[in-house]
């Protein structure tokens, strides 16, 4: 069973399992719509990567009026406890209006709509006119959810006010795009604002402004923020204990093991009988070097690492860290906020300290349902911490595994 586990395993790789998986996700349906809609903005725009650099680009709007911006504000999801039919419901309740635009043509004024809604403090009130009646939903592991979508015709929108750390870096045409996200992270603006703003056109240098498809700016956010900040938490002084912390919500168990190492990252993620009877374990890594190569499990690599280096950077200590995920059936992908932010939940629950790696492990053992010893077989940085500390694949068998 092992071998024949791990050879379907590496057949399908985690993009492939996860495009099936969303292929099966319909677990509620839209609201169907007429032409028109007059609505509100949460404020939410989308851009589409699908033949970049002519995109589709537009506006999120919901049939609803006034204060919607919990339809797109993912920091706020997990921390009130939101379950995952409500935000699935906040998101199939977002209409995507899209339009083919030019990624490097941003002196339009359907451009400068986008850029509006994206800098508002509130949500904006809109009125959309479509070419025909929008429809279907969307899922995917790397963007949150929306419902029905159809070209628009014609757009409208009223005057809100900006925010004024966002209008800053929009106006500042000489600030570098990376230098204004981590000034914008260290302000406290969320991370899903920041990522809007970017996405949008509305940072960097002037000449080298451009739309960016919502995927791609998501990591390159998660990125440009992690960088900086590892070089601050490479500075401090390494933790003299093994830690974990521990969090679980919307069908995910995360444990986050921190280790008295210098910094280095491993990100394992296990799904456990979400669509039938597998058990698939993926897993990357990176060493005190930066990975020079995009991971082959796609942006919550990049959210996890980020959400890490947030935590440590703010409690000025260094540390290795090994983040175990198992995703159990009812299990939807709705994005990378998903892991970014139940790891930064995560991150702020009291640490269960350990003397070594053996008993860290056997902590965890004792909550997930997957045997440690899985993501020991799977996780080469994992494994090479035990085998430094003299630890061998039976210390971490229970009673009974015989996987």
């Amino acid at each position: 069973m092992g071998c024949d586990r791990q050879t379907i395993q590496d057949m399908i790789g985690k993009s492939a399992y996860l495009r099936q998986l969303t292929a099966l996700t319909m677990p509620m349906q839209s609201v169907p719509l007429d032409k028109e809609l007059t609505g509100s903005s949460p404020p939410s725009v989308f851009i589409g990567s699908w033949n970049y650099p002519h995109v589709y680009a537009g506006p999120l709007v919901t049939p609803l009026h006034g204060d919607t911006a919990i339809m797109d504000t993912p920091e706020s999801w997990i921390t009130e406890n939101k379950t995952q039919e409500e935000i699935i419901g906040y998101r199939l309740g977002l209409v995507r209006g899209k339009r083919m635009v030019d990624a490097s043509d941003l002196d339009t004024r359907f451009v400068e709509q986008l850029q509006e809604i994206s800098l508002s403090t509130s949500s904006v009130e809109s009125d959309v006119a479509f070419s025909s009646a929008p429809v279907g939903t969307t899922f995917s592991e790397e963007h949150t959810p929306f419902g029905p979508s159809a070209e628009i015709e014609r757009f409208e929108t009223s005057a809100g006010r900006w925010n004024r750390n966002l209008e800053s870096v929009f106006y500042d045409t000489d600030l570098p795009a990376a230098d204004a996200v981590m000034g914008l992270h260290k302000q406290g603006v969320p991370f899903s604002n920041i990522q809007k703003a970017f996405s949008v056109g509305t940072m960097g240098r002037s000449k080298g402004r451009h739309l960016v498809p919502t995927r791609w700016s998501i990591t390159a956010c998660d990125t440009t923020i992690g960088d900086r900040l590892l070089m601050d938490v490479k500075k401090n002084t390494v933790i003299d204990t093994w830690r974990v912390h521990e969090f679980s919500s919307l069908h995910n168990n995360y444990a986050v093991l921190l280790m008295p190492t210098g910094w280095q990252y491993e990100w394992s993620e296990a799904f456990l009988r979400v669509i039938g009877n597998e058990e698939l374990v993926f897993s990357d890594h990176e060493g005190r070097k930066k990975k020079t190569t995009y991971s082959h499990l796609g942006g919550c690599y990049y959210s996890c690492k980020m959400a890490v280096l947030e935590a440590l950077a703010r409690q000025q200590e260094q540390a290795g860290a090994i983040i175990l995920r198992e995703a159990h059936k009812g299990y939807v992908p709705m994005g990378v906020f998903n892991v970014r932010e139940n790891v930064r939940n995560a991150m702020n629950q009291p640490a269960s300290e350990f003397e070594d790696i053996r008993s860290a492990l056997a902590h965890i053992g004792n909550t997930f349902t997957l045997p440690v010893r899985r993501f020991i077989e799977e996780g080469e940085l994992l494994r090479t911490m035990i085998r430094q500390r003299q630890c061998t694949l039976s210390d971490f068998s229970g009673p009974g595994d015989t996987r």
